[in-house]
């Protein structure tokens, strides 16, 4: 009993270990699942499983509101407090961690047992959400006179994913299809790249900073809420059906970020593998912003190309890429560990870079439609492939003291 005492005490001794624990399972469980759709309705090695709901909706409320806010959460609940100089309580993160696990794992089980489970589940989830929420804004509140910009904007942003969950949860039990579609597109744009957008311009220059030189510059005034407003403002815009003018939007905001990672040492990051993972994320922004871009002006044209590519772009490319990159780098330094990306790491990144790569491949007019088919379950396995070596690698140090507490 002292021994799981003492072992339970290292687990919850920071937020950051029990969430990017939760985070790294959902990583592969998430995927593990919808692999197993895919095997059935792609590839025909058995028979589609009658899930209770449409498993593309299953698979976007796992991927935006059960595998990124672990990792959100952890990273803020670590960050924020060493932003304003306070402390955040065991208590609140370690309930909110259990609330969120037990209400995912109600989730799964209602994917085959019934809606009814499943809504327990999402309202448990979305209690656990609300206690990490409330802990976040405790720091902010009580915390000293300070600049809290950055803090606000993070915590209102994951008020709206507990919304953007809450619309979910609507639909499921309305079946009024607006709050399905405003879940997935307000997930997207009102919640998790606001999120992204505003560590990513926060962190990305301090680290290249660090790394590089003073000769880094900083993040300009305007540049954070510019691109928020070009990130609401696209989702206003899907919403509405306006997907013809959403270039207007997109094509600057790929050019701003683009402007920013070179200002911030894109070209002389490449040996750095720890922050170059950051750089080649944000260049993945870009990238996602564009083919979003590409793909309005065809569609005011009267063309419809790329499908969903520019979403996994997004999603693939830049999401779970920057998951790859702040998640090790806390995770090390955090342990007590150097600040360097082993070769593990650094191929990690570059196998989820490679699996949007195949998901965009997958949305392209190819010759072949069994092998555009093929590719979608190819980029899921690409992603075990890459996630299941990196949750190996960085579970164990959420579950052990830090090498600066151990004994010589």
């Amino acid at each position: 009993m002292a021994l799981m005492a003492s072992r339970w005490a290292t687990f919850t001794s920071a937020p950051h270990r029990v969430m990017f624990l939760a985070g790294a399972m959902q990583a592969v469980l998430t995927i593990a699942w919808w692999l197993t759709d895919l095997l059935a309705r792609y590839a025909g090695w058995y028979a589609p499983v009658a899930w209770t709901v449409p498993p593309s909706w299953a698979h976007a409320y796992l991927m935006l509101y059960g595998f990124f806010p672990f990792f959100m959460f952890g990273f803020l609940m670590t960050a924020i407090p060493n932003w304003l100089e306070i402390e955040i309580r065991r208590n609140d993160y370690v309930v909110s961690f259990v609330l969120m696990v037990a209400g995912l794992a109600l989730f799964y089980v209602g994917l085959g047992a019934g809606r009814a489970i499943m809504a327990v589940g999402i309202v448990v989830q979305l209690a656990g959400w609300a206690v990490g929420v409330t802990a976040l804004v405790r720091v902010i509140v009580v915390s000293p006179p300070q600049p809290k910009a950055d803090s606000v904007m993070l915590v209102g942003a994951m008020i709206i994913g507990w919304l953007g969950a809450v619309a979910f949860l609507l639909w499921l039990l309305s079946g009024a299809g607006f709050w399905a579609e405003l879940s997935r597109h307000g997930g997207i744009w009102f919640f998790a790249l606001p999120v992204f957008l505003t560590v990513s311009t926060r962190m990305v220059p301090v680290f290249s900073r660090r790394a590089l030189g003073d000769s880094v510059k900083g993040r300009p005034t305007w540049a954070l809420p510019v691109l928020l407003a070009g990130s609401f403002m696209h989702g206003l815009l899907d919403l509405a059906g306006a997907r013809t003018v959403l270039w207007l939007v997109d094509v600057p905001m790929a050019a701003i970020v683009l402007s920013l990672t070179v200002r911030w040492g894109l070209r002389r990051c490449l040996t750095d593998h720890l922050l170059a993972v950051l750089h080649l994320s944000l260049l993945g922004l870009a990238v996602a912003l564009l083919l979003y871009g590409v793909q309005s002006l065809a569609q005011l044209g009267g063309v419809s190309v790329l499908g969903l590519a520019p979403l996994h772009t997004l999603t693939i490319g830049y999401f779970s890429a920057m998951v790859i990159g702040m998640g090790s780098r806390v995770s090390l330094g955090h342990s007590g560990r150097s600040l360097v990306a082993d070769r593990l790491t650094w191929s990690c990144f570059l196998g989820v870079l490679a699996t949007a790569a195949v998901r965009i491949a997958a949305e392209l007019p190819l010759d072949s439609a069994a092998l555009g088919a093929a590719l979608i379950p190819l980029a899921a396995v690409a992603w075990l492939g890459c996630f299941v070596p990196w949750v190996l690698r960085y579970v164990p140090l959420y579950l052990q003291p830090s090498a600066d507490e151990r004994p010589d």
